[in-house]
């Protein structure tokens, strides 16, 4: 079946365009808006999850939208799934009917199977770092029983799903796959400087990671306790958030992979900016509230500036 033709690229951008917006004036409405008041508090209730959300006063019909933050992971089962397929798709290989089908009337033609490099390197990337992810949750995070909510939820397994179609639009299908060598020959720097950003913002957020499991270990690697401590080491000792910064960083270092010149990319780049500063800004808050001898050096989200 063919769908009509929909302005799929200018789509997808507006979508981004929305979350950008809306998170921008999420994160003034947290700093501007009226506390006490019950829109104050649903709002709140919404934009919060784990250690930002303990201890705030909320109306008890308000727990029934909690679901564990320990499935997180499913996000990135999602990603793995969804992503993988695109990936496979962009690379040649043969995909399901029904992807097919989903793609098309995305306006995005599934049955031309070559792609740029910076397409194939792009989703390549979400990929791998959504299998670290979900290795991470499930190997090396200590969840404690913190929640978020549902509204989050439902929106994080969604997200991953419009990044790689994000990425896919813009891959600028051939007649037909594209070879190894056809790949190399496109090589540029801003590639090899992608590449290299990645793995330098990936190695730092799984140090992040290992950090935050180890305040809940003991020596010998069991988890003796489920506190929330003051992390230590690492880019820690700049911010409040790192994981938050190496995300950042991650999501430019694929900017790169595109040149610098995918605007829609950069649309995706602004969510991640303006999402992760409101929940660093909740986790900066959350620390100087309980820790009250909280290294005051540190800025919530990017070194020396936020």
């Amino acid at each position: 079946m063919q769908w009509p033709a929909v302005p799929g690229g200018s789509v997808i951008a507006g979508v981004w365009l929305v979350l950008d917006v809306g998170f921008f004036v999420a994160l003034l409405a947290h700093k501007l808006g009226r506390r006490g008041s019950l829109v104050y508090t649903v709002f709140q209730d919404a934009i919060r999850y784990g250690k930002t959300k303990t201890g705030i006063q909320r109306p008890a019909w308000l727990h029934c939208f909690d679901v564990p933050k320990r499935w997180f992971s499913h996000f990135y089962v999602v990603s793995v799934t969804w992503n993988g397929l695109l990936l496979l798709t962009l690379t040649g290989f043969k995909v399901p009917e029904w992807m097919t089908s989903l793609l098309s009337f995305l306006n995005v033609d599934a049955q031309q199977t070559g792609g740029e490099l910076s397409a194939v390197l792009a989703l390549a990337l979400i990929w791998v770092h959504s299998v670290r992810r979900l290795i991470e949750c499930l190997f090396v995070s200590v969840f404690s029983e913190g929640v978020i909510h549902l509204v989050q939820y439902c929106f994080g397994l969604v997200y991953y799903f419009l990044l790689g179609v994000t990425v896919f639009i813009h891959s600028r299908p051939d007649s037909g796959a594209l070879s190894v060598e056809d790949l190399i020959t496109q090589a540029r720097w801003y590639h090899v400087f992608g590449l290299m950003l990645y793995l330098w913002g990936s190695i730092h957020q799984h140090r992040c990671h290992v950090i935050f499991a180890n305040l809940r270990k003991n020596k010998s690697g069991n988890i003796v306790n489920l506190n929330y401590l003051v992390p230590r080491g690492d880019w820690f000792e700049k911010v409040s958030c790192p994981h938050y910064f190496a995300e950042l960083v991650i999501y430019i270092s694929i900017a790169f992979i595109f040149g610098l010149v995918n605007t829609t990319w950069w649309l995706v780049v602004t969510y991640v900016l303006f999402s992760q500063a409101l929940e660093a800004v909740l986790s900066h808050e959350f620390y100087h509230d309980k820790f009250k001898s909280y290294p005051p050096n540190r800025k919530a989200f990017i070194p020396f500036v936020f």
